[in-house]
């Protein structure tokens, strides 16, 4: 302890480390023996706070790692992150695409110390966007309303990580087809069963044939549908171009009328122009006519006015000189 207080003394006024480095040792030098598996910056804040160590983040390896040996999880700078327990060999990290390369055994660094990168992901991103519209369970599990699309990327084998790594790591005699039988047997026991079926003897079928089946009749359905489109938007874009030849067409046509009408505009007006001298002319008799006949009547009508009004006038001269005579008599009978 003496002497790191001297380290510090020395490093406080001349500024100097050599000492000091001396005296204190990282960490990392308690962990030089374990193998190393080198971690991207985006995955170091996560496996700080306690996420397994998965493909994705996984940047550079060193050999000869066997499942379950202790290995030592550190940054592209060199600094210690975590110790963990490998999930799979060298030859599985190197041919894998996914799955869980390390399980965390104890954590060297502090949290937050690298930003925090989860959760921004295309796949996450897409998880967040169909639990936000309700296609998903607030865990993100799948629902009636789930995309299939979500659903073929989502779902693995039975037997998980494993069986997919196992199954890259095959040896080079035995197919994939050949692993694939062996983890069935070891599961179920029924290889015979599976095997009556699938030679025909029996009428059922496996259900990862009934699963393959399902998928490639959906795959045809979104083909027929995407030719379908596609045959309408032709039809419809032939059926565009004939309107427009047709209107062409017509207007051509209208065109064509208008210029003969133009071309014989002149014929025609002076036919119309013959045609009402015409019936102007043959119209002023009877005008004459109508006109005579009018005046007759107002003639009449002024004839039998003045007959009335004489005849009114005789009348009266007849009843004065009838009470005249009257008159005339009574003074007669008078007198006598």
């Amino acid at each position: 302890m003496h002497d790191v207080i001297d380290a510090q003394w020395v490093y406080d006024n001349y500024r100097d480390e050599t000492y000091l480095r001396r005296v204190v040792m990282p960490l990392e030098v308690l962990l030089t023996s374990y193998k190393r598996l080198v971690v991207k910056d985006s995955a170091v804040n996560a496996i700080c706070y306690g996420a397994k160590l998965m493909i994705p983040g996984l940047l550079r390896f060193e050999n000869d790692i066997d499942v379950g040996e202790e290995v030592v999880l550190i940054t592209t700078k060199g600094e210690a992150i975590a110790l963990g327990i490998a999930e799979m060999t060298t030859a599985v990290m190197a041919t894998c695409d996914h799955g869980v390369v390390a399980k965390i055994k104890r954590v060297v660094m502090d949290r937050d110390t690298y930003p925090r990168k989860w959760g921004l992901g295309p796949k996450a991103s897409m998880k967040k966007k169909l639990i936000a519209e309700g296609k998903l369970d607030k865990r993100g599990k799948p629902t009636a309303d789930t995309p299939k699309e979500w659903l073929r990327n989502v779902v693995l084998p039975t037997a998980g990580d494993s069986v997919v790594a196992s199954l890259a790591a095959a040896p080079e005699g035995e197919t994939v087809g050949e692993e694939k039988e062996k983890v069935k047997k070891d599961e179920d026991g029924e290889g015979r069963k599976r095997k009556k079926d699938e030679s025909g003897d029996g009428l059922s079928s496996p259900p990862a044939f009934k699963k393959k089946v399902k998928v490639d009749q959906d795959e045809e359905a979104e083909v027929e549908k995407t030719e379908k489109k596609k045959k309408k938007k032709q039809d419809k874009e032939n059926g565009e171009v004939e309107a427009s030849d047709q209107e062409k067409s017509v207007k051509e046509k209208k065109k064509k009328h208008k210029e003969k009408v133009e071309d014989a505009s002149p014929d025609l007006d002076k036919s119309e122009k013959k045609k009402k001298k015409e019936t102007v002319e043959d119209g002023s008799p009877d005008v004459d006519k109508s006109e005579k006949k009018k005046k007759k009547k107002k003639d009449k009508d002024s004839e039998i006015k003045a007959a009335e009004i004489t005849n009114e006038k005789d009348d009266g001269n007849a009843d004065r000189s009838e009470k005249k005579h009257k008159k005339k008599k009574n003074k007669g009978a008078d007198e006598e």
